[in-house]
């Protein structure tokens, strides 16, 4: 039994972890190099290096950020350690949503390729059908879905790298003439920058999925995670300018416009035959389903993270055999199948929710690293962007993401009306306290019957009640009433409950006489939290709070901690999910 549970908690390696997220980054190979040069013409491999510049910048960003706080959650995770839980669940909606359509979308596009071999095959069932696949898979554990993870990946680069040698084969022997026409065609979007621009908004597209290994790091070995991030960096920055080169050698401009949606196919076709083009299609059947497999994983990860924090109902959180929150992989399940069925597969809709999702999570990751730099200075990090870069990655993504709105306003309609109800439904959750509060108030002026009707009184104070019985933990090394009268405002301000034991890990020497006086002026001031003052003897590490957790029934994410120095020798991952407040 022993061994079982080893295998079920076996950490991702450095080519397991890389493949999940590498399958929905590396995908975009199938899409954006046709998408840019639609917008930019000849200068579209151009727009493509400069989106590998700022994928470049992205990675310090990443690597300071979860190295720091290498906890599930990604744009979440970070916010809810520098801003409130209102903010991070702004992150945490947008991420989910980017999620949803990535899943679609792929599941759609990889049933789009293989209806090119079958034409018979009914699109939307049959994308229903690989989201039901890819969810009985990630439902077996991380461990099996990264076996499938790694053999699509290997195959997903093995034929780029064929297809790229045989396009370089076909130019030895048919020369740069193509090339040249293209060069000198005129550019049909009103001048070389304004291609450039609307090149790289487009292409900006291409590396979805590098914010992916941030939401399941936990699951990763130590050290795996900023390999991750090289390694996708690697892959878009020479496949997608070097196939938009290739193909602009090879293709005329206005025939890549009549095969935009299978460019790739048509690509190998042309350089090496049928075989290759057939090769291709089935790679793009397999590679864009890993990238629903990653979007099931990411999401896992994130949404086990804010169930956790009680943004989402925490039965979403119940695990099968396999360590596996089967619920919240089938209730992703059906949020796709409900989108794809709203929008009958309408990749336009989709991709409005999807682009604007992505664009808006990579800016708040950077907005993120900022606020990191700014209120937890202290807290070690195995590498550092400098502010500069971090500002210039997040102006670039600001101008992709106005792009965008200009190249299609219809779009981010439809990403504004997805947006709007799931954060309303964020923040019912955020406030159920205060309408639960509100509910009972408003059932006494109503009759008898009606009352019934609602649950009674009872039964929702009873709920109420439930709600506002989690403790929350702040332990505390003797910080002045400045420091504590900031936690009070934090819980009042971002936490249900209102219950809070003050913890202060002391030894036989320790006098708290003016830590207990200010406690008691804090009790004063804050009527509506009930303060509970603890004091134990020991020293503050990860076996202090496993004992605390296990004997006070307190998960460890509603435990909080100021930001520890340079001389605190543990890493914030050893701490179990411990938050960071002050």
């Amino acid at each position: 039994m022993k061994h079982k549970s080893n295998a079920i908690h076996r950490k991702l390696t450095q080519l397991q972890a890389t493949s999940i997220c590498g399958n929905d980054i590396s995908s975009s190979c199938l899409y954006v190099s046709a998408m840019t040069i639609a917008y930019a013409g000849q200068y579209a491999w151009i727009s493509l290096l400069i989106v590998a510049f700022v994928l470049f910048l992205f990675r310090r960003i990443y690597g300071e950020v979860v190295g720091a706080l290498p906890l599930n959650g990604g744009a979440y995770n970070v916010l809810l350690n520098t801003t409130t839980k209102r903010t991070a669940s702004f992150a945490a909606c947008l991420t989910i949503m980017s999620y949803m359509a990535t899943a679609v979308i792929s599941a759609y596009e990889a049933m789009f390729y293989l209806h090119y071999l079958i034409h018979i095959l009914p699109l939307i069932w049959a994308t229903i059908f690989v989201l039901a696949i890819f969810m009985v898979l990630t439902i077996t554990g991380i461990g099996e879905s990264a076996i499938v993870a790694v053999v699509i990946f290997i195959i997903h680069l093995v034929s780029l790298s064929l297809l790229v040698f045989m396009c370089g084969w076909f130019l030895l022997n048919n020369g740069l003439d193509v090339f040249e026409l293209n060069w000198h065609s005129p550019v049909r979007s009103g001048g070389i920058i304004t291609a450039l621009f609307l090149g790289f908004s487009a292409a900006m597209l291409g590396i979805s999925g590098f914010e992916s290994s941030a939401n399941f790091v936990e699951e990763q070995q130590d050290g795996v995670f900023p390999m991750t991030l090289r390694n996708m960096w690697w892959v878009v920055s020479f496949f997608n300018p070097v196939i938009a080169l290739l193909a602009l050698s090879i293709i005329p401009i206005l025939s890549i416009s009549d095969h935009q949606e299978s460019l790739l196919s048509f690509l190998g076709q042309t350089a090496g035959g049928n075989w290759l083009s057939y090769l291709i299609s089935v790679d793009a059947v397999l590679v864009l389903g890993g990238a629903v497999l990653t979007s099931y994983v990411g999401v896992t990860g994130l949404a086990e993270r804010i169930a956790l924090d009680r943004i989402l109902p925490n039965f979403l959180l119940k695990k099968n055999a396999r360590d596996v929150s089967y619920r919240i992989v089938i209730g992703f399940f059906f949020l796709c199948v409900s989108i794809l069925l709203v929008t009958r597969g309408n990749l336009a809709n989709l991709a409005g929710v999807y682009t604007f999702s992505f664009l808006a999570v990579m800016a708040l990751f950077g907005l993120g690293n900022l606020l990191l730099k700014a209120k937890r200075k202290r807290l070690p990090r195995p590498e550092k962007a400098a502010v500069l870069s971090v500002v210039a990655a997040i102006s670039f993504i600001v101008i992709a993401f106005l792009g965008n709105i200009r190249l299609n306003l219809l779009s981010f309609y439809v990403f504004i009306k997805y947006l709007v109800p799931a954060m309303l439904l964020i923040l019912i959750m955020l406030n159920r306290a205060l309408l639960m509060k509100w509910i009972i108030y408003s059932i006494r002026y109503l009759n008898e019957p009606l009352r019934k009707l609602i649950l009674g009184n009872v039964r929702l104070h009873r709920i109420l009640v439930k709600i506002n019985s989690q403790e929350l933990v702040f332990f505390t090394r003797g910080d002045n009433v400045s420091i504590l009268n900031r936690v009070m405002i934090y819980v009042e301000e971002n936490e249900v409950t209102k219950k809070l034991k003050i913890v202060h890990l002391a030894n036989a020497q320790s006098n708290n006489e003016n830590l207990k006086r200010d406690i008691e002026v804090l009790d004063r001031a804050y009527p509506d939290i009930d303060i509970d003052f603890v004091e134990i003897e020991g020293h503050f590490g990860p076996d202090i709070i496993d004992e605390l957790s296990k004997r006070w029934d307190i998960p460890k994410n509603f435990m909080f901690i100021g930001s520890p120095g340079d001389r605190f020798p543990y890493r914030v991952s050893e701490l179990g999910g411990v938050r960071l407040i002050m």
